[in-house]
């Protein structure tokens, strides 16, 4: 009899693998994805890795070279200017719609994720700010009462996540990060949904173009 429920553990362990090798960088865009050498480093066949390689080549963390192999999907500025224009029309349904439903304890807690936010942009903790940054656009969704486009919205943040690798922001411009999600939490405990979209539209504009500008550098160095 066919061992399904352990075939199926070895999928979401190499489908975990690959995934947080994109997120985190260490799976470089370009890098070719071969199931043999998946299989080799979690320890199993290549039939969970191909099941695995299916599923993030549908969502879009990985793509089809040109000589019909896997690979790590690369963000052009044509894809960054897509993503912006998805965040802007997802989260804007996202935070005016919290602005009329949100409870006080949800809000409470973006005002608990903004504090570590600041704390993290004072002690130059990128990282830790990207994940509560993370975690803040979502509980928005979340809190919007909206689960569907919170899904959607996870599967973007990974998109945002893997664009931006490599690319590190300057103090003063993580503490303007932390300042401008204030003001979109002060807007939807004010109940006025229309500065809640203006200040989050301000927001993801601000920060795609500081991204823009920072991955030009990288680019003019490289």
């Amino acid at each position: 009899m066919t061992d399904l429920g352990g075939r199926g553990r070895l999928t979401e362990r190499a489908y975990t693998y690959v995934r947080e090798g994109i997120l985190d960088g260490r799976i470089p865009a370009g890098t070719v994805l071969t199931e043999e050498e998946i299989a080799e480093a979690i320890g199993s066949s290549r039939t969970p890795v191909r099941h695995a390689l299916s599923q993030l080549l549908h969502e879009g963390l990985v793509q089809i070279g040109s000589r019909r192999q896997l690979i790590v999907r690369g963000f052009t500025p044509e894809h960054r200017a897509e993503i912006l224009m998805l965040r802007q029309a997802l989260e804007g349904v996202a935070v005016r719609r919290a602005s009329e439903v949100m409870t006080e304890e949800a809000i409470d807690g973006l005002r608990l994720n903004v504090m570590g936010q600041r704390r993290a942009a004072a002690e130059g903790r990128e990282d830790d700010l990207i994940d509560l940054d993370e975690a803040f656009h979502l509980a928005i969704a979340a809190g919007a009462r909206l689960p569907l486009l919170e899904g959607l919205l996870r599967q973007l943040r990974e998109f945002v996540r893997v664009a931006r690798l490599g690319l590190h922001r300057p103090p003063q411009v993580l503490v303007q990060v932390v300042a401008e999600h204030e003001q979109i939490v002060d807007a939807i405990e004010a109940r006025d949904a229309a500065a809640a979209h203006t200040a989050l539209i301000d927001h993801l504009t601000r920060s795609d173009y500081q991204i823009r500008e920072l991955a030009g550098a990288a680019e003019s160095r490289a």
